[in-house]
């Protein structure tokens, strides 16, 4: 099986080592590029000496942000998956990314492991959502009803952005973190 080429997409150098040195040691992954803005980032996935599967885009950069990016993104011919990876979960910031075409949303405090399951499963075209983000976006639908599922729970939100046909359904849909048990 070959591994799964990333893009690093942040506005940080340091940001952007640690995601390189938390992929680097993994034979399943393999990290094609980097880039500090959203146009780079276009560049970079437009190269035809790399193909990239997974481009990690962080959202609030100077120049080209995400959103941005990912629209020009989903353009391409063989357009990547991207898994947002940010510190802000507003929905403010959340809703935009998700009808850009973004596969998933993490948060920039999720583990290492976290990662590593997000960006497998952003690669095999299944949504992944933080819980937060999950509960940023049931709260924003008005979906906090008696016995709903607190966004600890959830595995998934159920809901999937607009997408050509292509893309999995939302019976498909995984979690970067497991879902917790009660105590």
């Amino acid at each position: 099986m070959s591994p799964i080429r990333l893009l690093i997409v942040d506005d940080h150098p340091v940001m952007r080592d640690g995601l390189r040195g938390v992929f680097a040691g993994d034979a399943g992954f393999d990290v094609v590029g980097e880039a500090g803005d959203g146009a780079e980032a276009v560049r970079q996935a437009q190269r035809t000496d790399i193909t990239v599967d997974v481009v990690l885009m962080d959202l609030r950069m100077p120049g080209t942000g995400g959103v941005e990016a990912i629209l020009r993104l989903r353009e391409l011919k063989h357009p990547a998956r991207v898994l947002v990876l940010t510190t802000f979960d507003a929905d403010r910031d959340v809703l935009p990314a998700i009808e850009a075409g973004a596969t998933g949303y993490l948060l920039k405090d999720a583990p290492r492991e976290e990662l590593i399951r997000a960006v497998r499963a952003a690669h095999a075209g299944q949504p992944v959502l933080s819980p937060s983000v999950a509960g940023t976006l049931m709260g924003r639908l008005g979906a906090r009803e008696p016995g709903a599922l607190s966004p600890a729970n959830w595995t998934c939100s159920g809901l999937s952005p607009p997408a050509p046909p292509t893309r999995p359904s939302p019976g498909n849909c995984m979690s970067a973190r497991p879902p917790s048990r009660p105590t």
